[in-house]
């Protein structure tokens, strides 16, 4: 017994020390992450520089920025951005609680904006949304992931640490255009904005072909298709209207132009963005009302089907009536009754059931009730 009590606390330490390596290792890697950029050009932070470090930095020169990327913000990290850029409490409070519609807010120098990804899971027909929270201020720049992914949809959205000057596939989104980064904050919000619009056309595509098969099904005359109707239809509606709230947010942005003296190259690429999600709407719009009219041609050729069953329904029961009324008439049993006693009655009676659901057979097959 002692052995195997000492074998067990042994086993029991080993698993709390590879928790404790497992939460470390997920610490580190949601750890928030500067970049210092200068001139358009990123690079790592000093050692040991705190976020009011890279704050001075990002002052210290016209054409300095830092930019804070945080994988999987904490409630620690929200009130390490509040201290270091006095936030308003309002503002903190959204930080804080997520799962919120696209918007655009200021507050003070502060823009911020709340973004949403989309990728479309084709196996189980389902669009997954992940939430961006953007903080943009001069010279300062902030990405919160609030979901534990990237602007593509992967999970970690980790940047590349060993190689920072280096455009993978991650940072491509975000530091791969130098001359971009030259304009400051501005450029990395649209960038943002960019390659999240840019992500909506793979999703409408996905639900583009789903409404074909769909059309197919519905033709072939697939009972079940009503209900994939129904839910592919609340997946463009979700589509639908994130698209619509981002609209809103781009509207925003066009209106500050002047009054924050936006540079005409980030004018130009955020009305190149606009165009884009403006044909994303009208996408998603489309396959919307087309989803509404294969649902009504679905209840129409449902209709027709059933009024074929009652045709086919109605016949028989005809044609069942008719020896139900002989053999009614017949076992009345009065004594006054034609036939009755005659030897050919039964003869008879059987003789007219048969012949008149011949006929009637004949007669509804004629008229395609058959």
């Amino acid at each position: 017994m002692p052995a195997r009590r000492h074998g067990l606390r042994r086993a029991e330490k080993a698993r709390r020390r590879q928790g404790e390596a497992d939460a470390a290792m997920r610490g580190a890697d949601a750890a928030p992450m500067t970049r210092y950029v200068s001139g358009g050009v990123p690079a790592m932070p000093p050692e040991g520089d705190s976020m009011a470090d890279a704050l001075a930095f990002s002052q210290s020169a016209p054409d300095r920025m830092v930019m804070f990327f945080y994988p999987e913000p904490s409630r620690e990290d929200v009130l390490e951005l509040e201290e270091a850029w006095e936030l308003h409490p309002v503002l903190v409070e959204d930080l804080l609680n997520a799962h919120q519609r696209p918007k655009l807010e200021r507050y003070g120098d502060v823009l911020f904006l709340v973004v949403r990804s989309a990728r479309y899971l084709d196996a189980v027909e389902e669009v997954e949304f992940a939430e961006f929270h953007l903080l943009v201020r001069p010279g300062a720049v902030a990405l919160l992931c609030q979901d534990g992914r990237w602007l593509d949809g992967t999970d970690k959205p980790l940047l590349d640490d060993d190689h920072p000057l280096t455009a993978t596939r991650r940072e491509r989104a975000l530091l791969g255009d130098l001359e971009l980064l030259a304009l400051g904050p501005e450029a990395v919000l649209y960038r943002v904005l960019d390659t999240i619009v840019d992500g909506y056309g793979p999703v409408l595509r996905g639900l583009t072909l789903d409404k074909e098969q769909i059309e197919r099904q519905v033709f072939s005359g697939d009972a079940a298709v009503a209900e994939r109707i129904y839910r592919l239809s609340q997946e463009v509606i979700d589509m639908q209207q994130v698209v619509t709230s981002l609209t809103d947010v781009i509207d925003g942005l066009q209106e500050g132009f002047g009054k924050y003296e936006i540079p005409e190259e980030l004018q130009a690429y955020l009305d190149d963005v606009s165009d884009h999600l403006t044909r994303a709407a009208s996408k998603a719009r489309d396959l919307r009302d087309a989803l509404s009219q294969i649902l009504n041609v679905n209840a129409t050729l449902v209709a027709q089907r059933q009024n074929e069953d009652m045709k086919k329904i109605s016949g028989w029961a005809a044609i069942l009536f008719a020896p139900t009324l002989v053999g009614a008439i017949y076992g009345m049993n009065f004594d006054d009754m034609p036939e009755l006693h005659w030897a050919l009655g039964y003869p008879m009676a059987i003789g007219m059931m048969v012949a008149v659901a011949v006929l009637l057979f004949i007669v509804f097959k004629r008229s395609k009730w058959m």
